[in-house]
């Protein structure tokens, strides 16, 4: 293929990956980013077995750069999904409050009690 062809796939990839992922709610993003984890893993597994049998010095280094990124890409995708998974969960209790306090504050107010 020549280049404006590869740029053109690129281009157009970019625009419907864009497309899709915007349309998803938010209840149906964190089984997504799970299966999107379990591909990542699949990618990382490919990068070391192309490192494990480069031959030439710049494909060596291409391919330790996969590597690096597939593993970054995957551990923030958990990162991700456990950030996402907190916000479903049961709410951890506030610590103890001072009698006559209510504990919360106005925001922006300088420390005023709610009414």
């Amino acid at each position: 293929m020549d280049m404006v062809t590869l740029l053109t796939v690129v281009v157009l990839a970019v625009f419907v990956g864009f497309e899709v992922v915007s349309k998803v709610t938010s209840k149906l993003h964190t089984p997504l980013m799970s299966g999107a984890n379990a591909i990542h893993g699949i990618i990382l597994v490919g990068a070391i077995i192309v490192a494990g049998q480069a031959v030439e010095p710049w494909l060596l280094a291409v391919a330790l750069l996969a590597v690096v990124l597939a593993t970054v890409n995957l551990v923030g995708g958990f990162v991700v999904t456990d950030r996402m998974l907190e916000m479903f969960g049961p709410r951890k209790a506030a610590g103890p409050v001072a009698p006559g306090r209510t504990g919360t504050t106005l925001a922006g107010s300088g420390g005023e009690e709610r009414p």
